[in-house]
């Protein structure tokens, strides 16, 4: 479950699990301290954001604790995926880690 305190992000998910009938697809949703949404990223969905404002608060409630040799990825400009990130991709600051990310269509099995 994410939700954003305060500021707002563009929040993300896409269907990763192989035998699914939307496998593939996302759904994007703007998450805000003012309008309150939140949203459930369930098992077998990738989940990332893009911070829209100076400064934003945002909230996870997980399921179990961090493991990072489970961390996984996609990149986020894949152009199988087709994400509407909203701002101007030369205004976007990309982590190192996000950066090496492999596509989506160069996985095999998400987990």
């Amino acid at each position: 479950m994410v939700r954003v305190v305060q500021g707002e992000v563009l929040d993300v998910v896409v269907d990763i699990r192989p035998d699914s009938p939307t496998y593939g697809e996302h759904l994007s949703i703007v998450l805000s301290g003012t309008n309150y949404k939140q949203l459930f990223v369930p098992k077998g969905f990738a989940h990332g954001y893009v911070v829209l404002t100076d400064t934003a608060i945002f909230a996870y409630k997980c399921d179990t604790y961090y493991h990072k040799m489970s961390e996984a990825g996609i990149r986020w400009d894949d152009a199988q995926l087709n994400i509407d990130w909203i701002l101007p991709h030369s205004t976007l600051i990309l982590s190192e880690k996000d950066k090496d990310l492999p596509y989506f269509g160069a996985h095999q099995k998400y987990e």
